[in-house]
């Protein structure tokens, strides 16, 4: 059994799309639209077949999550990247692109080199080797 894909509402879509796609090598689909609903999606995959769904829609009620603190429910996202050095590079990357590292790159007590940025909507992303 694996994920199929993992959703996420977001308020400025071509933006996210244009992260997940530059940072991680995701591939975007066409704009899904349904104009009735006035909502709008894109399906991000990924090298090994993952997919993230990033969802549009007025109405959609905003989080009080600020990317520092932690709340009940889906938390973050984690990307693999293969190494050591590329997660030290990658961190490196996004801290020069104006993006906030607010976990360093460090060995986890549960055996992950990582570290933990906020993506252009504050969704805390890991890096990990």
């Amino acid at each position: 059994m694996t994920i199929e894909h993992v959703a996420v509402w977001v308020r400025n879509l071509d933006l996210m799309r244009e992260f997940y796609v530059t940072y991680f090598g995701g591939v975007a689909n066409e704009k899904y639209r349904n104009e009735k609903k006035n909502y709008e999606s894109y399906f991000i995959a990924f090298y090994s077949g993952a997919r993230l769904e990033l969802m549009q829609m007025p109405g959609i009620t905003d989080t009080t999550n600020s990317g520092h603190e932690q709340f009940m429910g889906l938390t973050h996202l984690a990307f693999s990247v293969g190494s050591k050095a590329k997660v030290d590079e990658m961190t490196e990357l996004f801290r020069k692109a104006g993006f906030e590292v607010v976990g360093e790159p460090r060995w986890t007590g549960d055996g992950y080199y990582e570290s933990v940025i906020l993506d252009p909507e504050k969704n805390r992303i890991e890096i990990t080797a």
